[in-house]
């Protein structure tokens, strides 16, 4: 169970495929990879870590409303969410805690679809383009900003 000092990582759909799924944009690198490194960051940080993935929107709508009062901070990747889902956006409205939108490519050297994030304008910041170093960056600037 997630502790008052804890930062959650929600994954939205086709993240349990990386490391399969166009590597060319993604990485070799499987979500099970990035959630090792994301754990090995917020214990440096002194977080307990809350690392999740789902393929359905209400479940992670679910997700964010129970993050309200068990964790800290919380990174979202929601996939492909992020440019459809105004129920997201609007669970994500509900936090009073950091959140950081993160992307494993640069969502703006895209397609023109991606250029728009429905997560952006409920998050404290985003992060994208660095591949699996994003989670990292993403845990970083959350523990930054429940120092200040």
């Amino acid at each position: 169970m997630a502790t008052q000092k804890s930062i959650w990582v929600l994954n939205g759909p086709n993240l349990n495929l990386l490391g399969e799924r166009e590597p060319g944009i993604y990485g070799s690198k499987s979500l099970a990879d990035i959630e090792q490194r994301c754990r090995d960051t917020a214990t440096k940080a002194q977080f307990d870590l809350e690392f999740r993935q789902s393929n359905h929107e209400g479940e992670l709508v679910a997700w964010i409303q129970e993050a309200r009062t068990v964790a800290a901070g919380l990174a979202i990747n929601a996939g492909a969410y992020t440019h459809t889902s105004v129920a997201v956006h609007d669970a994500l409205r509900l936090l009073d805690i950091p959140i950081v939108e993160v992307h494993l490519s640069n969502i703006f050297a895209r397609e023109e679809f991606r250029h728009k994030s429905y997560i952006s304008a409920a998050a404290t910041g985003v992060v994208c383009g660095f591949g699996p170093m994003s989670y990292v960056l993403a845990i970083d600037a959350l523990t930054a900003q429940m120092d200040l």
